[in-house]
């Protein structure tokens, strides 16, 4: 009887791990960030997941990583879906699992930033 019991506190402990365990990403990560608006303005990263050739926002944190401009990372994330977010809270959080690679460059193929002078440029003009 006390096997059983042991056996049967292991499994639900298995399978109360394996709801939790997300899935892992490899991630790369822009040498520079970009002005994205969530809240509030703010910095995003630019991140494209395996497989992607575009670069797009990233916003959310990767707890355990530390970004530096000017470097180019390749990432390897642990994907897990939160239970309860707050209204204004992604649904997923990341976590860096291994940081592959960390290279000094500027990334290529980056997305156009509008600059304040852009944005003035392309107001609408009036019509007649």
């Amino acid at each position: 009887m006390q096997k059983t019991i042991v056996f049967l506190f292991a499994i639900a402990i298995f399978f109360g791990a394996c709801g939790k365990s997300g899935k892992t990403e490899k991630l790369t990560v822009a040498s520079q960030q970009g002005d994205c608006v969530g809240v509030s303005p703010m910095k995003c990263l630019l991140v494209k997941k395996e497989g992607q050739t575009d670069w797009e926002f990233f916003y959310n944190n990767i707890e355990g990583f530390n970004y530096e401009p000017g470097y180019e990372y390749q990432l390897e994330v642990k994907v897990v879906e939160r239970e309860h977010p707050a209204a204004d809270q992604s649904t997923l959080m990341y976590s860096l699992v291994k940081e592959i690679s960390k290279e000094e460059k500027t990334s290529q193929d980056m997305p156009q930033m509008p600059s304040g002078d852009d944005l003035e440029d392309n107001e609408p003009e009036e019509s007649l």
